[in-house]
């Protein structure tokens, strides 16, 4: 069982692997969202070693890496744990969050362009002339575009993942994929 943060990073590993010819329904891999990285311990404690007993793997941010931590530790998988235990856990951390980590390996001229064929570049145009954007980089100006408008994020993971050529896949999505 693969766990993740939100739907978009479910929809983005989902079509990581379709685009590598991985079924993961076939493999017997249920990818699911848990709706924030706050309920990781409830995941783990249900479908872990102190409950199903399932082989887990996920994403997170690093941000929230004190909760995935705390998670493991309250289901008796360690204690003290660093990024590095955790990656022998199976589960990968994202610098910011995974639209971060697919915007740097695009970049964001191949970011603007899937906006484009998406049709909203007009719009993050505006986004781009608002007096807090103007002066900032063309990735933070990109990575409060995919937060903003309701399901950005989950609309363009899909989108920005079959634009990724397959040897610049983002580190954790990689190691993820690898790890199942």
């Amino acid at each position: 069982m693969v766990l993740v943060e939100g739907t978009s990073d479910e929809s983005a590993v989902n079509a990581l692997a379709e685009r590598r010819g991985r079924n993961l329904a076939a493999e017997g891999i249920s990818v699911v969202a848990m709706g924030g990285a706050t309920n990781i311990g409830t995941y783990v404690g249900t479908f872990g070693p102190p409950g199903r007993n399932l082989r887990l793997a996920g994403l997170y941010d690093v941000g929230e890496e004190g909760a995935f931590r705390r998670g493991f530790e309250r289901a008796g998988l360690g204690s003290d744990l660093g990024r590095s235990d955790l990656e022998a856990l199976g589960f990968f951390a994202c610098v910011a969050d995974l639209e971060d980590e697919l915007i740097r390996a695009l970049g964001t001229a191949a970011v603007e362009r899937v906006v484009d064929a998406e049709g909203e570049l007009r719009s993050f145009r505006t986004l781009q002339k608002q007096p807090t954007w103007r002066g900032r980089s063309t990735h933070d100006q990109l990575r409060r575009f995919m937060g903003s408008g309701g399901g950005r994020k989950i609309r363009y993971s899909g989108p920005f993942v079959a634009a990724l050529e397959l040897d610049r896949v983002p580190r954790p999505l990689d190691g993820l994929l690898a790890y199942l």
